[in-house]
């Protein structure tokens, strides 16, 4: 285990998509042509959403060993940008997800398509509502305090680093950002009809389209938001990171 702030974010994130996926199933059902009973997911699914943070957890051991350390830009530069891009990766997916799971069900306005502003039919790729955006700062920042909370059990010395508070922030604003550039990519990238009833992802004789080209699936547009929020927002917090 290359750090226990890591495996903490990491355990949020699962538990508590897991949970929503499951949440509300026969809602969903009605809703999305690509619902699976129990919100399954198979390793695809896994490897778009834990790939980048595994891939980083792996760079943060060869770069620094396995250990705990504060998120402090002044003393541990390379290694603050790794946790940063970890748990930017992670709040992103968490965000996402959060979004994806809560804002169908809950919102009680349609959805309205992030590049156009036009309402779309709920389930459609790049759609937003108030509901969901607001989800997906709590998935985010869910993901941030658990980081946050294990800083504080396991990390020796912490007042001797930078305040670690921002790192829930942090996670919140990698979750709203991550769910709008997911939408983004979504309505423009990836196909969204309407057939039968229900938004469906991929062109059939009896589609209507609403938006996109059939260029990436769903967890193609996941893997690439995860890992621009990754390779984007640690440079971005950087200038705004309290200091020692």
């Amino acid at each position: 285990m290359a750090n226990m702030s890591f495996f903490a974010s990491l355990l949020a994130f699962f538990v508590t998509s897991s949970r929503l996926t499951k949440w509300k199933g026969e809602v969903k059902k009605r809703i999305d042509a690509d619902y699976k009973e129990g919100g399954q997911r198979n390793w695809v699914q896994v490897f778009c959403n834990g790939g980048v943070p595994t891939e980083l957890a792996l760079l943060y051991m060869i770069e620094t060993g396995p250990g705990e350390i504060p998120v402090d830009f002044g003393k541990q530069y390379s290694a603050t940008w790794m946790c940063l891009s970890l748990l930017g990766a992670l709040a992103c997916s968490a965000g996402d997800t959060w979004a994806s799971e809560i804002g169908p069900v809950l919102s009680p306005s349609s959805p309205r398509l992030i590049t156009t502003w036009r309402e779309v039919p709920v389930g459609t790729n790049g759609g937003v509502t108030p509901v969901g955006l607001l989800a997906s700062l709590l998935g985010g920042m869910v993901v941030g305090l658990a980081y946050f909370v294990s800083q504080l059990l396991f990390v020796k010395d912490l007042n001797l680093a930078a305040p670690q508070w921002p790192i829930v922030v942090y996670g919140a604003m990698a979750g709203l950002l991550g769910s709008l550039l997911d939408s983004y990519i979504g309505a423009t990238m990836q196909y969204s009809g309407y057939d039968k009833g229900k938004v469906v992802n991929h062109q059939t004789n009896s589609s209507q389209w609403i938006c996109g080209k059939p260029i990436l699936d769903n967890n193609a547009v996941n893997l690439f938001s995860s890992i621009l929020i990754a390779l984007i927002l640690p440079g971005m917090s950087w200038g705004f990171w309290p200091v020692q």
